[in-house]
């Protein structure tokens, strides 16, 4: 019999040979020359043929193997067998031409075999994946095994350069051969391993026959890639083992100014990988090597030259802040668009030179709970390149977009958005990101199947300003640069937006974007006024938008201090001019009163969300942190919800705008809000459209004020008051529907976080009565759209009715009837009749009838106002 060719054993390799595999068993044993390893005890030789002599048992799977390493294009393989059974499910045969693993019953062996029988009764060619059942290569016609007794076959598999497969049979055992099929693939390149593998019942142990395997290689070796393994060694792969002694002189670089390659060495345990070595170090930058007169095992011999290129970037370096960016989001997968069906995140190296080790970096979110995900040892990332980030169990879907990192414990992303974090292996940030939904700016894309692109990766401590959509038609650009990359600097000094004393020495400064955590950290940039000593600087991660100060000396509750930053530099540079500076105090304990309801909407429009204004009118500096904003329900129960979980500091006459979406009010009202004064909470009281009670509460549980709105409050000539909100016009008057007013149409119907539309300071003077302003335009644009009665009383118990005539006499509105007095207040004229409807233009008396306090005499007052228009 003819002898197996082992690639493994160099002594036994003559360059002539064209055969890597001949067996004909024609010396009656399998057990050497070459030898068979596997169930070797239920297989012997009968009439220099293979029989299978296994258990009777039905469901026995039995294996025999011998090395064998021809797996690329140029191969030939044939065989011939015959089984005598009637094949089934439960009865055919399995020719392994390509497989990894000695063991062919590996759950995770890969490979090609083909198969004789099975329900089909077909001969069919299969590739089997590491996971999932096997797959047809070529699937060849049914009913060819038919036979219940003698199913002779010879077949020939052929693998082209190209890697086109074709099968062909002959039903008499010759050579005679009917192809079965053709078809390309190009999964596997390598294998190490022939064999069998037998399924039967138990009458069918003995019932396999087979004989002339032969194996044949006549293609020669092809470069498949070169990969630098230091300064310089150059590690170069074929596409199959190749033959020794490698010659130095058979390669060389084409780069001007590369080094010679002084050896050539054949990988000790993977001969298919050559080794070189260089007289010097690689020059940095693309180069290519070719190889000459290279051959394989058998004797095939590639003159070359054959090339491959490579880059040399230096070695590896761990990345630091910004130095591995996340370019590309992708949280909500369905509908599909031309995406996968899955979550990914794109990391981005945006240097030039560096190689980046990202082995130990963690991608999570701040605050979860187990594992984070954790880049494997060796990741890396190559100057300029993109890589996909998914699950673990998600690499094959983006296989083709190309280089994957697929991570055990890969965050879920959140659609309406979401922190990210990338941290190094000694938990420092690396790159934080804070993204929403609205960084889509376009309503049909952010419904999903569109990923969130990074406009600019040399801005990439921006926001919103700096990611939106992707415009690429399948939804995204995973892998490769982004559809809206363009450049999108950041030139914008850092803004410190408000300081906040957390207690008696530590002072909070909030800032408008990232900053130099190592720049924010020097504790000569602040100073405080009247002074007291900064002792420490802390930048707080992940996203270093804030620092907290030390101080030398306790501050004193309600103090006004003043905080100067001389220069502030932002993550990418920029730095202030001149000082930024904040107002601040210690703060103290609320009394009812000291903060009012300033604003409030209850009825948004489509899409949008409900808000609530506070005034802190008081002249202290009062924390919000606990404090309870609900809706008092007509049985006494207040649907609450909890403003903030931690400190939130307003000064003496500060403004705050409560809600769950600042994004949402700001583009609801972009010309008319201040973004500045939005304090976010995670959860809001359900306020119902017609009317309802809101309420504030401190962390006590104690009323600090209440507001019974009902949209009647609403200018009657209002024909939509979706988005309208009401207004307190005075800050030191009641809570009351006479001091809430229409927000003006000028100002887009709402001024969250700015001065009411309709605010209006409290009259002056000494008078009992007074009219402010004497001549008004009831036209909603903002500027004396109503007018007040203000009246100021020399002691208590006075009541008052208020009556206005136009400039005949005739009625017009009662305002007022027989209505209990303060010793000062006001009241509301909007420029409307009793039945509803705009008072003509003209003069108007309001007629006041003052009762003294017991019923006392009777006063009158006549105050005369013009109802005017604009032209």
């Amino acid at each position: 019999m003819k002898k197996l060719m082992l690639p493994l054993l160099a002594v036994l390799l003559p360059l002539a040979a064209t055969a890597q595999l001949t067996e004909t068993f024609a010396d009656g044993e399998f057990t050497q020359n070459p030898s068979w390893t596997g169930d070797a005890t239920s297989f012997q030789v009968t009439s220099q043929q293979l029989q299978s002599d296994g258990p009777a048992t039905t469901g026995t799977q039995l294996q025999l193997v011998t090395p064998c390493q021809a797996a690329t294009g140029g191969t030939v393989w044939e065989f011939w067998a015959n089984l005598r059974l009637a094949t089934s499910s439960g009865n055919y045969a399995d020719v392994w031409l390509v497989s990894e693993q000695a063991d062919l019953k590996a759950t995770g062996n890969r490979g090609y075999f083909v198969r004789l029988g099975g329900t089909p009764d077909e001969v069919s060619l299969f590739r089997k994946d590491a996971t999932g059942s096997p797959v047809y290569v070529v699937n060849g016609a049914d009913a060819t095994l038919s036979s219940l007794t003698n199913n002779l076959v010879r077949v020939r598999v052929s693998r082209s350069a190209t890697d086109a497969w074709n099968l062909e049979r002959d039903l008499t055992g010759g050579t005679t051969y009917t192809s079965e099929g053709s078809a390309s693939d190009a999964t596997y390149q390598r294998g190490f391993y022939f064999g069998v593998y037998l399924t039967y019942s138990a009458a069918n142990n003995r019932a396999f026959y087979f004989d002339d395997f032969r194996v044949q290689d006549s293609a020669a070796p092809r470069l498949l890639s070169a990969g630098v393994a230091g300064a310089q060694q150059l590690d170069l792969t074929f596409n199959e083992p190749v033959a020794t002694p490698q010659v130095a002189a058979n390669y060389r670089l084409t780069a001007t100014g590369a080094p010679a390659v002084t050896a050539a060495q054949r990988d000790a345990t993977d001969p298919a990988l050559v080794h070189l070595t260089l007289a010097a170090a690689l020059p940095l930058g693309p180069n290519t090597v070719e190889a000459r007169t290279i051959s394989d095992l058998y004797g095939n011999t590639a003159a070359g030259p054959l090339a491959a290129s490579f880059t040399y970037t230096g070695t590896a370096v761990a990345p630091t802040i910004n130095q591995v960016l996340i370019t590309e989001i992708f949280a909500d997968e369905t509908p599909v668009v031309g995406l996968p069906s899955s979550e990914y995140l794109e990391i981005h190296n945006p240097s030039a030179t560096a190689v980046l080790d990202l082995a130990g970096v963690r991608l999570l979110k701040p605050g979860q709970t187990g594992n984070p995900a954790v880049f494997p040892a060796g990741a890396t990332l190559l100057p300029g390149e993109y890589a996909v980030v998914c699950g673990s169990t998600r690499v094959p879907q983006f296989a083709a977009y190309g280089k994957v990192f697929g991570l055990s414990n890969f965050p879920s992303l959140t659609n309406a958005g979401d922190q990210l974090l990338l941290r190094s292996r000694d938990g420092r940030t690396l790159f934080e990101i804070s993204y929403s939904d609205t960084w889509y700016k376009d309503s049909r894309k952010k419904e999903g199947g569109w990923s969130l692109e990074m406009v600019d990766p040399a801005n990439p401590c921006a926001g919103i300003e700096n990611w939106t959509a992707s415009t690429d038609a399948s939804g995204g650009t995973p892998g490769r640069a982004n559809s809206v990359r363009t450049s999108n600097p950041d030139r914008a000094a850092p803004v410190l937006l408000r300081a906040l004393a957390l207690n008696p020495t530590t002072v909070r400064l909030f800032f408008g974007e990232k900053l130099d955590s190592l720049a924010a950290a020097n504790t000569a940039l602040y100073g405080l006024s009247p002074a007291v000593a900064v002792t420490r600087a802390a930048p707080e991660a992940p996203d270093f938008r804030t620092v907290d100060l030390t101080l030398g000396t306790a501050l004193q509750a309600n103090q006004a201090l003043t905080v100067t930053v001389q220069r502030a530099t932002d993550c990418v540079g920029n730095a202030a001019g001149s000082a930024t500076s904040a107002t601040f105090g210690l703060p103290s304990a609320a009394a009812p009163g000291d903060v009012v309801i300033n604003e409030i909407l209850f009825n948004p429009r489509t899409n949008a969300v409900d808000f609530v204004e506070l005034l802190n009118r008081s002249g202290k500096y009062l924390d919000v942190q606990n404090w309870q904003l609900g809706n008092e329900k007509p049985d006494g129960s207040v649907d609450a919800e909890q403003i903030s979980s931690g400190a939130y500091v307003l000064a003496p006459g500060q403004l705050v705008l409560l809600t769950t979406r600042p994004d949402i009010v700001q583009s609801q009202y972009p010309t008319s809000s201040e973004p500045a004064a939005f304090l976010a909470m995670s959860g809001f009281p359900i306020f119902p459209d017609d009317a309802g009670v809101v309420a504030v509460f401190d962390g006590q549980g104690r009323s600090l004020d209440r507001y019974s709105y009902n949209k009647d409050q609403h200018l009657k000539l209002l024909d939509d008051l979706n988005g309208v909100s009401l207004e307190r016009i005075r800050a030191e008057g009641p809570s009351t529907a006479a001091n809430f007013h229409s927000a003006a149409s000028s100002v887009g119907y709402a001024t969250p976080g700015r001065r009411n539309s309709q605010q209006q300071d409290a009259a002056g003077g000494a008078q009992q009565f007074s009219v402010e302003p004497e001549v008004f335009t009831p036209d909603e644009d903002g500027m004396q759209d109503f007018t007040t009665l203000n009246y100021q009383l020399d002691g208590t118990g006075y009541a008052a009715s208020v009556t206005v005539y136009d400039a005949q006499g005739r009625l017009t509105r009662r305002l007022v009837r027989n209505e209990t007095l303060a010793t000062s207040g006001f009241f509301q004229w909007d420029g409307l009749t009793d039945r509803g409807q705009k008072a003509a233009v003209g003069y108007y008396v309001l007629l006041v009838e003052l009762f003294g306090p017991n019923g006392g005499s009777k006063q009158e007052y006549k105050k005369t106002v013009v109802l005017g228009a604009r032209f």
